[in-house]
């Protein structure tokens, strides 16, 4: 295999569909849209229940007791799993692997599959209803809805967990390449992991946890 270099066509695509996505961002991050986004977290929220599923406040009470987890959990969830999920992207292509070309059509797939999802069901992520769960970001002095950090992201994009499905993509891709089966079992855990990351952190309901595991198993799927 001969080592590449990332070119202008990894950029071109990284950057066509992050601006697909702060398309998005724009078209639904308007007060009335923040209502919406409200009104369908406290659908959610009675969904849950309904169905006995209503785990993020147990995940979250049990995470607290360890302490100094709660913080790596926030590295986690903020740089962690996209960190990785673009980095291994970039190791594949730089050193020629032939399945690189398909794991970035999946990494890509489950990224701009969830967009149409966060414009018709805009979504406030648990953390806002502080009758529901703790805001730990907050509690230890991350403002993430924070001016200068919301110019990049959707804070209305709960449903369905982009982490979730850049874990199974990426967890599935690295599970296949690696050498000793203790890494398989570790790679194929993974995204249960950042399940319970998304979950104990108020960033995601239990049910986006699935409904992200399905965009990227159909990432994987439609893009062989």
């Amino acid at each position: 295999m001969t080592p590449r270099r990332p070119g202008l066509r990894e950029a071109a695509l990284g950057l066509g569909a992050y601006g697909a996505y702060m398309a998005v961002r724009r078209a639904v991050l308007t007060p009335a849209g923040r209502r919406r986004a409200r009104r369908n977290a406290d659908g959610m929220i009675r969904l849950e229940r309904r169905l006995g599923v209503d785990l993020e406040p147990a995940v979250q009470r049990a995470a607290l007791r360890a302490p100094g987890l709660i913080h790596a959990l926030h590295l986690g969830y903020a740089a962690a799993n996209i960190g990785l999920s673009v980095s291994w992207l970039v190791a594949l292509q730089r050193r020629g692997d032939p399945g690189y070309a398909r794991e970035r059509r999946a990494a890509l797939a489950a990224f701009l599959g969830a967009l149409p999802v966060f414009l018709a069901l805009p979504m406030a992520p648990p953390r806002t209803r502080p009758d529901y769960v703790v805001d730990t970001m907050a509690a230890t002095g991350i403002n993430i809805e924070h001016p200068l950090p919301l110019r990049f992201y959707n804070p209305i994009a709960a449903m369905p967990s982009h982490h979730v499905a850049f874990a199974v993509v990426s967890g599935v891709g690295l599970a296949r390449r690696a050498r000793r089966p203790w890494g398989r079992v570790a790679w194929r855990a993974y995204p249960v992991v950042v399940a319970l990351v998304v979950l104990a952190t108020g960033n995601h309901y239990a049910l986006d946890v699935p409904a992200g595991a399905a965009l990227g198993a159909a990432a994987r799927a439609l893009t062989r």
